[in-house]
Order: C-alpha cells, then structure tokens, then sequence
C-alpha cells in the first residue's frame, strides 16, 4: 500500500511525538489525535491510514515511553523509515506491531511524496520521484512479531502451537 511521507528532521524525541501532558491516556486512538501536537499540530488531523512518518537520525530519543509507537500506530502510520532509532524505541515498536525500517537515503524522500515499501525485500519506492532507496529489512523473527500484531499476540500465538 502506498501512502503520504509525513517528513520530519533529526532528533525526534518522544515528547515531539505525543506530548507528556497526554499519557494518561492508554486508547492508542485517543492519543493519535495529539500526534506531533507541539511540532506539527496540523498532522494528526491530516494523516490517514497507511502514510508513512519518515525522519532523519534518532527518531524516537528520550523517554522509554510506549505511548510515542503507540500513537503513531493509533494514527495508523504503516511504518516509520529513519536514518537511526533510539534503541528503545525501536524495541517498544515492534513490541506493538509498528514496523521501522533504518535508510541511509531518508534524505532524499521529500514531505508529501508517496511512498510504498517492500517490507520482505527491503525496498522504499519512491512513487513521486520515480526512485528506489534500499532499507535494512527487519529480521524474519522481528517481521512475524510485527505480522502478528505486537509480542503480546506473537507469543499467544507461540503458547497456542506448543500446547496444542
């Protein structure tokens, strides 16, 4: 599926994506709709499902806070490509399903273009310039956490196999 690249800059840190004020709040719906609050508060009425945050480095700094992936995932982002994560980060996201994909070339995805990745192949395709950039697929365990929903429902499904 393609979708709208939602570009951001580097250091994006957890507050960036869903401000402190907010983490009362556990409905990852209700939390979409304060993504990027104090950044780009036009976003979270604008995103649709399947766009695509992009970013440069360390997306994701700061606090361990589940409530960033989860409002990005609330808001129903696809996946977020950067050019490096914040280790925890990215752990809380695969943790909830929210596929990250590290790119050397994030640069070159410019704000509003539409993108599609090949999760499998580790491939970005550029649908506005025409263009491919590779990605670093995630690993097969990681991508059956991600297509089971999280490792909440990965390791249900893992408990199901070895009692049946």
């Amino acid at each position: 599926m393609a979708g709208k690249a939602w570009k951001f800059g580097d250091d994006i840190d957890t507050d960036a994506i869903i401000p402190g004020r907010y983490l009362v709040i556990n409905d990852p719906r209700e939390l979409a709709a304060h993504l990027f609050e104090g950044v780009r508060p036009e976003m979270a009425g604008m995103i649709h499902q399947g766009d695509y945050v992009v970013a440069g480095e360390n997306f994701g700094c700061g606090s361990s806070r589940e409530h960033a992936p989860l409002a990005l995932k609330g808001a129903g982002v696809e996946a977020v490509v950067a050019g490096s994560f914040a280790r925890i980060f990215f752990r809380n996201s695969i943790n909830i399903g929210l596929p990250l994909f590290i790119c050397s070339q994030v640069d070159k995805i410019i704000d509003g273009a539409e993108i599609e990745i090949d999760m499998a192949g580790g491939v970005i395709h550029n649908k506005s310039g025409n263009e491919s950039y590779k990605t670093t697929p995630l690993p097969d365990f990681l991508r059956e956490i991600v297509d089971a929903g999280g490792l909440v429902e990965y390791t249900r499904r893992q408990v199901a196999k070895v009692t049946a």
